[in-house]
């Protein structure tokens, strides 16, 4: 059992380490192209995957249009908001404001898949919500700028993405509903690539064509494989607490790296908002974590 925890702390401080590389490398790649290169990237290393282990099944016209919902809201538009809001939103901020996913999960489920929404469920959200406004608290007002919105449309989209996974759970094996969703939502991106290319910013370091590299291929194909696997051994709700350190392992990046100081609100702000995840994902209502999802920021 300390083999899977100590992996699952790997993950965790993966994905908490991405939103400081992910700032990194907004700095040298506009947003939209650095999106379809990583989708590209994690593309083929799913068909490199996928080889010997995909089993198709037959896909109905309802599936298809699930899958290409998934692709293009849940993978393109969440790939791309998440580094177009990066230009100007703090990593640290970001990562919190994502932390609150499972809150906007269930209140998606109880209103479109009619699932009850417990006691737990209500209170967690008023507890998370007043988090964030803590979080982005500037010290003499609320800062809503615009790279703040488009991590809340990130967090929007990778939660529809969840209800979307656990809609085609039942009918499609998961390496098929990832390989497809990701494959559609770099097919959906890429006409705009190719509309905006006289403006695409791209660095001609190769060492910044490496970390992109990396970040694709380990934080959204690896270690999403890695935890996975954990997940069926340790349960959902232990992993679900794992998660809960992502916020702080950004914080750590962000000031080792970015030198980005952390505030005691902020530090208030990041406890109300475990908090709040807390109450939802211990709830006894079915539940999905985000790691059942393939498009993990």
């Amino acid at each position: 059992m300390l083999r899977s925890y100590l992996l699952l702390i790997f993950c965790v401080t993966a994905w908490g380490s991405n939103f400081v590389f992910g700032k990194m490398l907004v700095a040298e790649f506009s947003p939209l192209f650095l999106s379809v290169m990583r989708l590209l990237f994690i593309a083929l290393f799913l068909l490199i995957w996928a080889k010997g282990r995909l089993t198709i099944p037959k896909l109905s016209r309802r599936d298809w249009l699930l899958v290409a919902t998934l692709g293009i809201v849940g993978v393109g538009i969440n790939q791309w908001s998440f580094y177009k809001g990066l230009v100007t939103a703090d990593p640290t901020t970001s990562s919190l404001i994502l932390a609150l996913t499972p809150v906007t999960t269930a209140l998606l489920a109880a209103l479109f898949l009619k699932e009850a929404l417990t006691w737990r469920m209500g209170l967690g959200a008023v507890i998370g919500t007043a988090g964030v406004l803590f979080v982005i608290y500037t010290g003499a007002e609320l800062h809503f700028d615009v790279g703040i919105l488009w991590i809340v449309l990130t967090m929007l989209t990778f939660a529809v993405s969840i209800i979307l996974v656990r809609m085609l759970g039942h009918r499609l094996p998961p390496l098929v509903t990832t390989l497809f969703s990701n494959l559609i939502g770099f097919g959906a991106l890429l006409p705009f690539v190719f509309a905006s290319l006289p403006q695409v910013a791209y660095s001609t370091q190769l060492s910044s064509w490496i970390l992109l590299f990396v970040t694709a291929v380990i934080m959204h194909g690896i270690v999403t494989l890695i935890w996975n696997s954990q997940l069926q051994k340790v349960g959902a709700a232990k992993a679900a607490m794992f998660s809960n350190l992502e916020p702080f392992i950004a914080m750590l990046f962000g000031f080792f790296l970015l030198a980005k100081p952390v505030t005691l609100i902020q530090l208030f702000g990041a406890l109300l908002i475990i908090v709040g995840v807390t109450l939802t994902t211990t709830s006894k209502e079915p539940r999905d974590h985000k790691s059942a999802s393939p498009v993990s920021s």
